[in-house]
């Protein structure tokens, strides 16, 4: 009986290898934040090592993506990052919008919430390991995008809507 469990799970694992989630590279950058909001050198660098698979329109994907399930974790974990904040797609969002997202970049990598520790855990991407150096240059980066736009829109305009509950 056992042995029958064990070749099961086997076929199933075989047969998983035959389906692949579409990848995400497509690079697309029309709307991306950079276009808008310029920053460092230093500040692109980190950036690109820290945050580009998860919140970007171009994953750079390490050999093992191409194994199930490893593959269909690491597509639902880019899909999740990019549906919270895709710097590709940034400028396609209401100003306000914009500007929450540079708030919530400033508290999560204050908070050491971002680069997520399963990104980082085991040595993998040992550069996303961002420094209390590196943090505070995406902090201030990301305050001084948020005065920018102070300086540039009226405050109404910079404050998110409250929804309204659903019936």
């Amino acid at each position: 009986m056992v042995k029958k469990i064990i070749i099961g799970v086997l076929i199933a694992l075989i047969a998983f290898q035959f389906y692949r989630p579409e990848k995400n590279i497509s690079d697309d950058n029309t709307y991306a934040f950079t276009n808008k909001y310029p920053m460092s050198s230093e500040v692109k660098d980190i950036f690109v090592v820290a945050c580009n698979d998860c919140h970007s329109n171009k994953t750079e994907y390490p050999w093992y993506a191409n194994v199930q399930p490893v593959a269909s974790f690491l597509n639902h974990h880019v899909e999740e990052g990019k549906q919270h904040f895709n710097i590709s797609t940034l400028l396609k969002l209401p100003i306000a919008v914009q500007n929450h997202k540079l708030e919530e970049t400033i508290e999560m990598v204050k908070e050491k919430e971002m680069p997520l520790e399963s990104y980082t855990y085991l040595g993998l991407h040992k550069g996303a390991n961002l420094t209390d150096a590196q943090r505070e240059l995406i902090i201030v980066w990301a305050q001084a995008q948020m005065d920018s736009l102070k300086a540039n829109y009226p405050a109404d305009s910079l404050v998110m809507k409250k929804r309204k509950p659903k019936a």
